[in-house]
């Protein structure tokens, strides 16, 4: 699957991965709202594409995303940057992303990033939240979520600041989990996805996603009970027997597609 060079939105699949990128490069990939219901589209169709087993965010050009349009951001009410569809489809997305950060990362740009299950950086790549310096808080959840992923200390300073930092200090406070040159960054982040998409069950990464952000605000005991019976569902299923089967065959695994089946879709509460 190839989506037309003039899309804003470019999608390749190849060997299980696919490679989304963000394609307005004249504009540094600025965010509007055209972008975003073409990436939100495609969320939704490689979602429950079976080929696909991890998915690369990227950019094209010099960025990664230099945050909202100018020109939408002028006309914007309260600050929301396009439409009014949650920016959490990342987040809700079965499968795993990985952020390949090729350049600047600003704005909404730096929060699809974080978003993101894996965020792979060039140490040159400029960071920045931004909205302070444009007179706006931190939106859509991100004062949320930007202290989870690093620590409080961290997300006060940079979100209150509003202030650049590089990649390679970016690796340093937590905010990306690798830091690496320039030109290997689509590389890295292509090996590592491959990696997902050839030798992890498919369906267990659905639900670990849906755990590591579903229970890190809930009651241990809570969490515990609810993952003994996550685990017990996933005992049942095939993949254990691949999993260990070409463990000790020293073969790559023949995972399954991913059973939508097993996502919890609801709300829990504890055992009585």
């Amino acid at each position: 699957m190839a989506t037309p060079e003039n899309d804003v939105v470019l999608v390749d699949v190849e060997n299980g991965v696919a490679t989304i990128t963000l394609n307005r490069p004249d504009v540094y990939n600025a965010w509007n709202s055209e972008l975003q219901t073409r990436l939100f589209a495609q969320f939704d169709e490689l979602a429950h594409d079976d080929t696909v087993r991890a998915v690369i965010i990227t950019g094209a050009g010099k960025a990664f995303s230099s945050g909202a349009d100018m020109e939408v951001l002028s006309e914007a009410d309260g600050g929301t940057a396009a439409g009014s569809r949650p920016l959490l489809a990342p987040m809700w997305f079965p499968k795993p992303i990985i952020a390949a950060i090729n350049g600047a990362c600003a704005g909404i740009g730096l929060q699809l990033a974080l978003m993101c299950d894996v965020r792979i950086a060039a140490q040159e790549a400029k960071f920045t939240t931004a909205f302070a310096r444009r007179g706006l808080i931190a939106e859509h959840g991100l004062s949320w979520l930007f202290a989870r992923l690093t620590s409080l200390a961290v997300a006060s300073e940079l979100l209150i600041s509003g202030r650049v930092f590089t990649g390679d200090e970016a690796g340093r406070l937590g905010v990306v989990h690798f830091a690496v040159p320039r030109d290997d960054v689509l590389s890295t982040a292509r090996a590592y996805a491959q990696d997902l998409a050839d030798n992890v069950s498919p369906t267990a990464m659905a639900v670990i996603k849906w755990q590591m952000y579903n229970h890190y605000d809930r009651p241990l005991i809570e969490s515990i009970d609810h993952s003994d019976d996550l685990m017990r569902q996933s005992a049942a299923r095939p993949d254990l027997a691949e999993g260990v089967a070409s463990f000790l065959e020293r073969r790559k695994p023949d995972f399954a597609p991913l059973d939508h089946s097993a996502i919890p879709l609801t709300t829990f509460t504890a055992k009585e």
